[in-house]
């Protein structure tokens, strides 16, 4: 057995203590799916981080970076400026909706017959979402451990899905926290090493094959501008909307969401320039490196962050790598299995099925669909791999420009836009899927070539773009300006819905504080097992400077483990005294 395959193993015992560790803060369905809203802002920050953050970034969006350098970096720039707007406004907004799943809001906002039709209409979108992810975990797996990508796809699924049936929320949140240090830890490491090892930042950007700033096969300069202005424009949209206010639900109050919301963002544009340095090194001295892994096809560019590992540093770096490829993923991940079942318990099994039921009753559905949600995002997992012929990173925007999108728009412009009838959400979802039907499938480069007259054709990378860019546009205009003009039909709602709405707009400008003893002494609990097993994650990485190899590489280790632990005394003490900035009640 390879030290790389310890590591990993050593990783997934991890995973499984956490889960266990967390299971008896679980006694309701708000605890199981939203932490019962009591979570710190470091933890929630985490969290809403990892939700954008995934083993794609290391394998379609690397793939990216190696071929057209600083362009990738825009789509992590727009979603530090979706969390930017977070921390402005949106996210105490969000916490202060008070309900357990984002779909209760549209629910008090646009009726039941919207509740049933987003509860469905949004469970596709992500669990294709996290099916791409489970993907581009597979596709690491497969190439380090020469593992068939189905039986990679299957297994790593099943330990993903045992952690989160296990420990819920609770579990998931926490090692999102341990997660995000274990993955900035070995990223800063590497892009520490890719810095040296290619004698500067500069000295990379002059041997980078090919344009670094706008990258290759781009005749059109004007597409590319498209591309980037509806790229923030969506990422606004996905981050500012009350389905995607999970993230925020777990909060304890107001402020601390305010704060995990910041914390996201410093993250978020901190991240991508360490990230993608690895790539760029392998771009600028290693062009060739896709003859290593023939194996993967037309995918071999997504594997450019593993060639740098397996070839630059030190034994052992892969192993630790994989963790934070299944941490990455694991978090992604959530969102089709935790959030799932949570929508589908809450907000079709209670309410229609079983009006009644108790909640020991609704906590044992819950992990019963859980299990469901994660054997479904396997078969999707399966079914992607097969397409070998697409882009990773194609894939990731067409779905969320084609499906998740326009259910963004009516929950958006719902909470600026008052008087809209009840069916307004609904039909502009309609409107949305015939949008994405006419500008993301039946349109083809050809029209476009035809219709302006273009004397070049469109690359491939072109019309991805353009198609994105195209798509995106069409659904702020006709989407969007469908649910404007629903307003025109507004003739009121009944005593009770106009009850529900009020109520829901009452609860949106009026601040959650959290102040009791009980959350206090929980708050305690929080740092003091997250800052133990952290501490312990911590040692097992400065351990790792016992593995033969060059003194610069056992320093590497050394770095690494340093900042983990540190994070994890930090928490340990910040338990013992709660008195201190970071253990502080009225942040």
């Amino acid at each position: 057995m390879t030290i790389d395959t310890l590591v990993v193993l050593a990783y997934f015992f991890f995973l499984v203590a956490i889960g266990w560790m967390f299971r008896k803060f679980t006694t309701s369905t708000s605890d199981y799916f939203r932490g019962g809203g009591k979570m710190l802002w470091w933890m929630v920050g985490a969290t809403a981080f990892m939700t954008q953050f995934s083993a794609w970034t290391f394998t379609g969006a690397a793939g990216r970076a190696f071929n057209d350098g600083f362009v990738v970096v825009i789509l992590f720039l727009a979603n530090a400026f979706g969390y930017f707007m977070n921390y402005i406004y949106f996210a105490p907004k969000f916490r202060q909706l008070r309900v357990v799943t984002a779909i209760e809001a549209i629910r008090q906002r646009f009726g039941k017959t919207s509740e049933q039709f987003f509860t469905w209409a949004g469970m596709p979108d992500s669990l294709i979402s996290a099916g791409i992810w489970l993907n581009g975990l597979a596709i690491f797996v497969a190439a380090v451990f020469d593992i068939p990508m189905e039986a990679t796809i299957v297994v790593t699924g099943l330990v993903l899905m045992l952690m989160a049936v296990t420990g819920g929320s609770w579990a998931v949140v926490a090692s999102d926290f341990m997660q995000m240090l274990v993955i900035m830890a070995v990223t800063i490491t590497c892009a520490i090493a890719a810095y040296f090892h290619g004698g500067g930042l500069g000295n990379i950007v002059d041997n980078f094959h090919g344009d670094f700033m706008l990258g290759n096969n781009l005749n059109y300069v004007s597409i590319f501008i498209l591309w980037v202005v509806f790229i923030f424009v969506k990422q606004f949209g996905v981050m500012n909307n009350s389905i995607n206010a999970y993230r925020y639900l777990c909060a304890k109050d107001s402020e601390n969401a305010r704060k995990a919301a910041g914390l996201a963002c410093v993250l978020m544009i901190v991240g991508p320039l360490i990230w993608f340095l690895p790539p760029w090194y392998v771009s600028a001295f290693m062009p060739e490196f896709a003859e290593q892994y023939a194996s993967m096809g037309d995918k071999a560019g997504d594997a450019a962050y593993l060639a740098f590992v397996q070839n630059v540093m030190p034994a052992g770096m892969v192993g630790l790598l994989m963790s934070a490829m299944f941490a990455a993923t694991m978090s992604s991940m959530d969102s089709g299995l935790n959030r799932n079942a949570g929508i589908f318990v809450c907000n079709f099994y209670s309410p229609i099925v079983r009006p009644h039921a108790s909640q020991r009753e609704l906590v044992l559905v819950s992990k019963a669909t859980t299990i469901m949600m994660g054997l479904i995002i396997i078969g999707i997992g399966l079914f992607i791999n097969s397409l070998r012929h697409l882009s990773l990173f194609d894939i990731v925007l067409n779905v969320g420009a084609l499906i998740g999108f326009p259910m963004l728009i009516p929950v958006l412009l719902g909470m600026w836009i008052r008087k809209t009838p009840d069916w307004a959400a609904w039909a502009t979802l309609i409107v949305g899927g015939l949008v994405s039907y006419i500008f993301g499938i039946s349109l083809q480069a050809d029209d476009i070539e035809h219709f302006f007259g273009l004397e070049q054709a469109l690359t491939t990378r072109e019309w991805a773009d353009l198609k994105v860019g195209l798509s995106l546009a069409a659904h702020v205009i006709f989407t969007g300006g469908f649910f404007v003009l629903t307003t025109r039909f507004y003739r009121g709602l009944s005593p009770e819905r106009e009850q529900e709405v009020e109520q829901l707009f009452t609860n949106w400008n009026t601040p959650i504080v959290a102040e009791s003893e009980e959350q206090q002494n929980l708050d305690t609990k929080q740092r003091s097992m997250l800052g133990k097993l952290i501490s312990v994650a911590g040692f097992g990485i400065l351990a790792m400077a016992l593995i033969p190899n060059e003194p610069t590489g056992r320093l590497l280790f050394l770095l690494c483990g340093s900042i983990v632990l540190s994070v994890g005394v930090l928490l340990v003490n910040a338990a013992k005294s709660p008195n201190q900035t970071l253990a502080s009640n009225k942040n």
